[in-house]
This record gives C-alpha cells, structure tokens and sequence, in this order.
C-alpha cells in the first residue's frame, strides 16, 4: 500500500524535508527518549547534516525539535532565541560517524534534572527518520508505532516478563529487537506495539526486576 506521507511529504517550515522536517523530528525523539526538558546538548553533524545543514536550517531545526516544536511550527527560524529564553544551551560539531546514513546526527543531551541520553539518528527522506544508536547500542525505529525502549541487564528471563506483561494489557507486539554491550552487562529492548501502552503497564514495567530504564514513544499522528 502506497502511504500517503511518501507522495506529499510532510506539511513544514523550511526548505528541505530531509534536513528540516526531519531534522526537527530527530531532535524531538530525543527529548522524548530523554525523559525530560533538555538543558544541554551536543549536536555532531555528519555527512550532508554538516556539508550544507547550515544553509537548510537543520542546525536550527534539531535544536527547534529538542524545544519540543513540531515541523510546521513557524517558531523554527528564532529557535536560537527561544532555546537561550529557556535555558537550553548547545553546541554543534562535524564528525565523521562509520556506516553512517549522510543526513547523520549524534547527539548527548542532559536533562535538567541530569537525566542523559546519547542518541544517534538519521532523516531517511520525506520528514522520516530513523534511531540507530541508543546510548552506544545498535536499535534501529522510526517512531512509526507506538515503542518501548527498555534498559536491562542482560540475563534471562526479562524478555518473557515484558512481553507477558504486554500481552496481559491486550497490547501486540509488531515489531522487536534486542541488543546489548556484551554478555551479562546492560541490554537494550526496543519493541514496537499497536496499542498505546497504558500508564499503569509502565510502572509495572518499570518495577520488574532487572530492568533499568522503561521510556515510552507515543506515536505522533
């Protein structure tokens, strides 16, 4: 089936879906994986991000996404100024990220709280854009479903224990995939639902042992 979205492309402030609209939906991921407000952040700029980013404004847009603005928001151009209204203070770097899509950001952002956060994404075209790298493991979504990103040790038995909680809140599972740093250190989850996942699943989620860290992605229609 033909999806709309790749004929029309998406409805925007800026000249170029890939390194705008994109762009700003890259920062907004991180602020929702975050947790929290961002007050910081380092932005490294890969490939066409760094080449021409500047000129189609994706500096601004990521930094425009971490303010929690959306891509047809017409506050993106002065997102310097609103991000130094409200405290958000950032830095931009070229860098050269290995098997990297060209329209590459890494990014580590601290909370004001302290929560922290490395992500690594890319805009793949259209306004879509694509996780790659969560706090230096491989994942790979895209924010088209509902997803859960988990944090856990790497031991048995936490795999079943979320995904029987899920089945018990009638939530399907469409798509899942695992990840850690090495066997018996830290673990990655990320599992991608139909169903919104109900508050009351994530705190159990969050209370079962062995697991770390539970951030929820609600799928922006």
């Amino acid at each position: 089936m033909i999806d709309v979205f790749d004929i029309m492309g998406p409805i925007m402030v800026g000249p170029s879906s890939s390194h705008t609209a994109g762009a700003v939906r890259i920062g907004r991921m991180g602020r929702t994986l975050l947790g929290e407000r961002p007050a910081k952040a380092m932005l490294c700029l890969h490939g066409s991000f760094a080449d021409t980013g500047v000129g189609h404004g994706t500096d601004k847009a990521l930094v425009a996404g971490l303010l929690g603005m959306s891509p047809d928001d017409f506050d993106i151009p002065n997102s310097f100024a609103v991000a130094a209204r409200r405290g958000l203070t950032f830095t931009f770097h070229e860098v050269e990220l290995r098997e990297a899509h060209p329209n590459s950001v890494a990014m580590e952002l601290t909370g004001v709280t302290g929560k922290k956060l490395v992500m690594q994404a890319c805009s793949t075209g259209g306004g879509r854009i694509q996780v790659d790298k969560i706090d230096g493991m491989d994942v790979s979504f895209a924010g088209d479903y509902h997803t859960l990103i988990i944090h856990n040790r790497d031991d048995r038995g936490h795999v079943a224990d979320v995904t029987y909680a899920l089945a018990q809140a009638r939530v399907n599972v469409a798509n899942m995939s695992l990840s850690r740093d090495g066997r018996g250190g830290s673990a990655i989850m990320v599992i991608e639902v139909d169903e919104p996942v109900p508050e009351p699943i994530l705190e159990l989620l969050r209370r079962l042992p062995g697991i770390l860290r539970v951030t929820y992605y609600e799928r922006e229609d």
